[in-house]
Parts: structure tokens; sequence; C-alpha cells
């Protein structure tokens, strides 16, 4: 009985310490006062000041277009490639995977200040384009690694009985590869979604004048203060991220796709 009561107290104290921040967050995002050291009453007035603050919304718009495309070029590129890996040699695959897990492994400093000299290099203006192609460079190894281990779990030699049976390599990969593989390029995508909008580091060092994700605004307000309005906006955001969770794990035959 203690042990049991200690092991849940350990995950009520671990789960305190995650949430107790956004909790908080939540909570002011309501208070009618600027300050974040009292409560002086509820109102819903900041949610209606962030859809006209013209940084704010400029920000948001950026952060979610570059998130999206991002994520939707790295899962048709990163399932590809993870398609190509699997059905590779050992020897040649293990080294592929290697030079995958680089990137991630990599401190994002790193990265950002690489892919800002390259683009340099090359003589690519820092902005839209160049943010866009950062995001994309990073969420890539993310969908490989999310879509390989559904690969490991297919029938050995699916591909080549596909073959057998008439289909193109194209059919079999688009018919039969795709549909078994599809909660690992789910979880790719979504994962490569949220990365894109939780990243700073490496957005900070690609972008240019004119073209700031949220997180870049949020970081040029702490000088000044952060607005009541990124609290609403932060409750928006997390609340539509926690719907699309739990949307995605509750289709039918499609349980538990983000712990696969």
């Amino acid at each position: 009985m203690i042990k049991s009561g200690l092991k849940k107290l350990y995950m009520g104290l671990v789960f305190i310490f995650l949430y107790a921040p956004i909790v908080t967050l939540i909570v002011f995002s309501f208070n009618d006062s600027k300050s974040r050291a009292k409560w002086e009453g509820f109102t819903l007035k900041w949610y209606a000041n962030m859809f006209h603050d013209p940084v704010i919304v400029k920000s948001l718009y950026y952060t979610l277009i570059i998130a999206l495309i991002a994520a939707i070029v790295a899962t048709l590129i990163g399932t590809f490639a993870a398609i190509g890996i699997h059905y590779m040699k050992k020897w040649f695959r293990g080294i592929v995977m290697n030079i995958t897990y680089l990137p991630v492994l990599n401190p994002d400093i790193v990265t950002g200040i690489g892919l800002m000299l390259l683009f340099i290099l090359i003589n690519l203006k820092l902005g839209f384009e160049s943010l866009l192609l950062a995001h994309i460079t990073f969420c890539i190894p993310y969908v490989i690694i999310s879509v390989l281990p559904k690969l490991k779990q297919l029938t050995p030699n699916t591909f080549e009985a596909a073959l057998d049976l008439g289909a193109t390599p194209f059919q079999t990969i688009w018919k039969v590869i795709v549909p078994e593989i599809s909660p690992g390029i789910v979880t790719g995508f979504l994962l490569s979604f949220t990365l894109s909008l939780d990243d700073f580091v490496i957005s900070y060092f690609t972008t240019g004048n004119g073209v700031q994700t949220l997180s870049i605004t949020i970081y040029t307000m702490t000088k000044r203060g952060i607005k009541p309005e990124i609290n609403a906006l932060s409750t928006i955001l997390f609340a539509a991220i926690l719907v699309l969770l739990i949307l995605i794990n509750r289709r039918p035959g499609k349980n538990n796709v983000l712990l696969d």
C-alpha cells in the first residue's frame, strides 16, 4: 500500500510540474488585469483584442502557414525516404539512419547557424522562403523516424507480392504500403506541425525582416512585457492541438496512433 501510494504521489507531482504552467497561462488569459500578479475578475476582452493586434495576427499567419506547408512537404519527403531506407541493404541502411539521426541530436543553435550560413552562401535572401526551407529540413528526420517502425511491422516481401499480382511499383507504394503505414505518417505530420509551431532558435537565425513567427514575436515582447493577448492566443493553440490529438486517437480502427 505504501509503495503504491508513493507511486501515485510521484506521478501526481510529475503531472503538476508539467501542467501547472499551462493551467496558470489559461487562467490568466481570462484575467481582467494586465498584471500576472493578481486576479481582478473574469473577462474575454483579451481574446477579442488578440484579433485586432496586427503584429500578433501577422505572426500567427506566418506561423500557421509555415507549419502547415512544412509539415505537408516534410511528410511527403520523409515518407518516401523512409520507404527507400527500409528496402536498402542492412549495412547501408545503418549508415543512412546514423546520418538521419544527426539533425535530431544536433543542437538547434548549430542547425540554425549552419542553415543561415548556407542560405547566405547560395545568395538566398533571408525571409519567408529561407524560413520555410529551414522548417522542412529539420522536420524530415522526425517523419522518417515515425514511419520506419510501421514499415518494420509489414509482412516481409509485401512489396514483391504486390508486384507479382500485377501492381506497378507506384501502385504498390500508394495502394498497399501507404495504407498500412498511415498511422506512422499521421504521427510524423502532427509531430512536424507541432515542432514547427514550437521552433524558435532555428527560426530566429533563418528569417528576415518582416517575417516573424509567434515564438520570435513573443521573444521580442519579453523586453517590454508579454501582452495578455499572447496568453489568450496560447490558450487557443493549446486547445486546438489537444482536440486534434483526441480526434486522431479516437478514429475507428486507428487507436493509439501517437503511441505506436
